[in-house]
């Protein structure tokens, strides 16, 4: 028997439990969701969970903090590739979750377009550094010797991910990217029903040779134990029940040790149709489509899916009758290895056993089934047709509480926006709320009253239904989680998320000591001024070289000259009379885009070279104004340099500040430029 069980991941080799741990503690079986066969025997008796997570700790943390932001980043495009490479074997055994190929898309390709997105943003918005700057620099003292800033580094512990059976893949990934582009070490803690397709997943990583030793562990089977290994430093994230997140954020690690708990858990989402949307608009057919949708796509199994269909009392019967329709005709229910079928099963029997229990209690609550018996089309398989049911109390407590994890969805009713969004409130915090109107007043009013009780709101009008992602879709770029019931977690967000794995620390100390700690110049910072820095390639320019440009006097006629060239004939530069009046000039002054000319000039090496190209500006401030006669120099510094992984080149942003002859800042802002590595053939 133990050749059958399904291997783990962990101390940087596969693992299997022996056959005298399995005669204590039995293997759970997981069966094909469609035929009932066995497709694996799971367990983790006998596993090392301690050493797995020290060798995180140690190991994990070693590879993974050798390497900079933009060098993860770039793996998680690789581990991308890898796995779309052979994806065709993720699709094959996905059927045997119950899965159509439209619902092994959303979770085999949409997990693997979080790790995509991920591999962008962390090359587009975090430097090619191991520190994360967080905000601007607080001045602390007069004469600027003392700064304080904030920073991010990287947690030093280990995150567990506890993933629930709806996406193997997905849910893996969605907290897999931005753990690694944050620098920490993950182990994988599949739910026991796709056990089996997240490992063959892990195990294309591990053969792709891409992954850091220490840095993704599976553990197959139970983990019980993990809050008895965990300590400061180490992060559990947890996608389940809200019953077990309950419990889990009571553990003493939790409580007392410093253990970061996060938890998105099952929600009660609502879709609310506006009073405008009436049979007939792009609105309501859209609102109808998705209502289906989120009731068949993974048969209902997503903890995003409509469980509250909330429309204008008027209007009820036409929502029940155009979603039964579409149902009637668009559904076909059977093995999703079979052409035609549309939704496939359950995750298992038991999930099917449990979705009917609960739509037995949404009855006894007020419920009256308006389709679907939820009878399936085999004995021992987990099918389970559509259901929808309809309550004409709007407040009966089981609609807004009780969760059928399947392809249901109930309807309630309201009379004004007021009640709308106390109704969608009453599901105690949900992931999202899709409201579907033209009515920007209506959606406006709606939309401010609900949002505090959403981590997501979509809305659905017709100028945006035919490129919206749906309700029920998670964005990597967007936030996914959301307060009470769904678990007070928050995910996803772009780089947000990778600030969940980091920590926040103010730094204070003088300029040279935050220069050194965050590899970003500080003005007060020592400098360096021996050769002109736009001659050097990234080879050789440091930190803090810099160039301090002659003076240049700035004439009436230069001015003059500027404003008819350019056509910036504003009366600041223009009517010495109307400028004057003005309270913020002291009579005619120059164009601040004249004076950024100026010091372009002043600071440029015309000379072919390093630089190749200045493609910005960054945090452009005027300060002073510059009258004619006023002589004006800039000094630029190399404040932070940024090699790009992929190129030849990488971005310099360099300190530029403008001063006059009384020492007076005139301008401050970044330059950015783009500079070659290696030396030019002609230097």
């Amino acid at each position: 028997m133990t050749h059958s069980i399904l291997p783990s991941f962990v101390q940087g080799a596969w693992w299997q439990p022996a056959p005298t741990d399995l005669t204590a503690h039995p293997p759970a079986e997981v069966r094909d969701a469609v035929t009932g066969d066995l497709v694996a025997l799971v367990s983790s008796a006998g596993l090392d969970l301690a050493g797995a997570m020290d060798y995180a700790r140690a190991t994990g943390q070693e590879s993974l903090s050798a390497l900079t932001f933009h060098q993860r980043a770039i793996i998680l495009k690789q581990l991308a590739l890898a796995l779309t490479e052979r994806k065709a074997e993720l699709y094959e055994l996905s059927t045997r979750t119950g899965a159509t190929k439209a619902d092994s898309w959303v979770d085999i390709d949409g997990g693997i377009g979080v790790l995509f997105t991920y591999s962008g943003k962390g090359r587009r918005e975090l430097p090619n550094a191991r520190v994360q700057i967080d905000g601007p620099v607080e001045p602390l003292s007069k004469d600027g010797s003392f700064l304080g800033r904030h920073i991010r580094t990287t947690l030093p512990g280990v995150a567990v991910q506890i993933n629930a059976f709806n996406f193997p893949i997905w849910g893996a990934l969605e907290k897999f990217a931005p753990t690694f582009l944050a620098g920490m070490p993950t182990i994988i803690k599949p739910a026991t029903p796709g056990a089996y397709l997240a490992e063959h997943m892990v195990r294309i990583m591990v053969d792709s040779g891409l992954l850091p030793a220490g840095s993704v562990q599976l553990v197959s089977g139970s983990i019980r134990a993990v809050f008895d290994h965990a300590k400061l430093g180490d992060v559990v994230s947890f996608t389940g029940s809200a019953s077990t997140a309950k419990a889990l954020k009571t553990h003493p690690a939790v409580q007392t040790g410093g253990v970061i708990f996060g938890a998105e858990t099952d929600s009660i989402n609502a879709s609310v149709l506006g009073p405008d949307a009436v049979a007939g608009t792009p609105e309501f057919d859209g609102y109808v489509r998705q209502v289906v949708a989120e009731m068949t796509t993974k048969a209902g199994q997503k903890c995003t899916a409509i469980r509250r269909a909330i429309v204008p009392t008027k209007l009820a019967d036409e929502v029940a009758a155009a979603i039964a329709t579409r149902i009637v005709a668009k559904v076909v229910v059977g093995d999703p290895r079979t052409d035609g079928t549309t939704m496939g099963s359950l995750a298992s029997a038991e999930q099917r056993a449990e979705v009917l229990r609960q739509v037995n209690r949404l009855v006894e609550g007020g419920g009256r089934v308006l389709l679907g018996a939820g009878q399936s089309p085999g004995g021992d398989s987990a099918f389970v047709d559509p259901i929808l049911l309809r309550f004409e109390n709007s407040y009966a407590e089981r609609v807004h509480d009780t969760e059928a994890f399947g392809p249901v969805a109930s309807i309630i009713t309201y009379e004004s926006a007021a009640e709308a969004a106390e109704l969608v409130a009453l599901g105690g915090g949900s992931l999202v709320t899709s409201v579907a109107s033209a009515d920007a007043d209506f959606v406006a009013t709606l939309t401010r009253h609900i949002a505090s009780s959403n981590g997501r709101v979509l809305v659905l009008d017709r100028t945006s239904s035919r490129a919206s992602t749906g309700h029920g879709s998670p964005l990597p770029s967007l936030v996914h989680g959301g307060p009470g019931r769904a678990g007070g977690g928050e995910e996803l967000g772009g780089v947000r998320s990778v600030f969940h794995y980091m920590q926040r620390t103010a730094i204070q100390g003088s300029p040279e000591m935050l220069t050194a700690i965050t590899g970003v110049w500080h003005a007060g910072a020592q400098t360096r001024a021996d050769t002109h820095p736009f001659r050097k390639s990234l080879q050789d320019l440091r930190v803090g070289d810099q160039v301090v440009s002659e003076e240049r006097e700035v004439t009436l006629d230069d001015i003059t000259h500027f404003a008819e060239f350019t056509g910036d004939t504003f009366y600041a530069h223009t009517d010495e009379t109307a400028a004057a009046a003005n309270p913020f000039f002291p009579g005619r002054v120059a164009h601040g885009y004249l004076l950024l000319s100026f010091a372009a000039g002043l600071f440029v090496s015309p000379d072919p070279g390093p630089v190749l190209a200045n493609y910005g500006l960054e945090s452009l401030r005027f300060i002073t104004p510059v009258s004619p006669g006023d002589r004006v120099r800039v000094t630029l510094t190399a404040k932070q340099i940024v090699p790009r992984e992929t190129d030849d080149y990488g971005e310099v942003h360099w300190d530029a500040v403008l001063t006059n002859q009384n020492e007076e800042v005139v301008a401050s802002y970044d330059v950015l430029t783009l500079v070659s590595k290696m030396p030019s053939p002609a230097n």
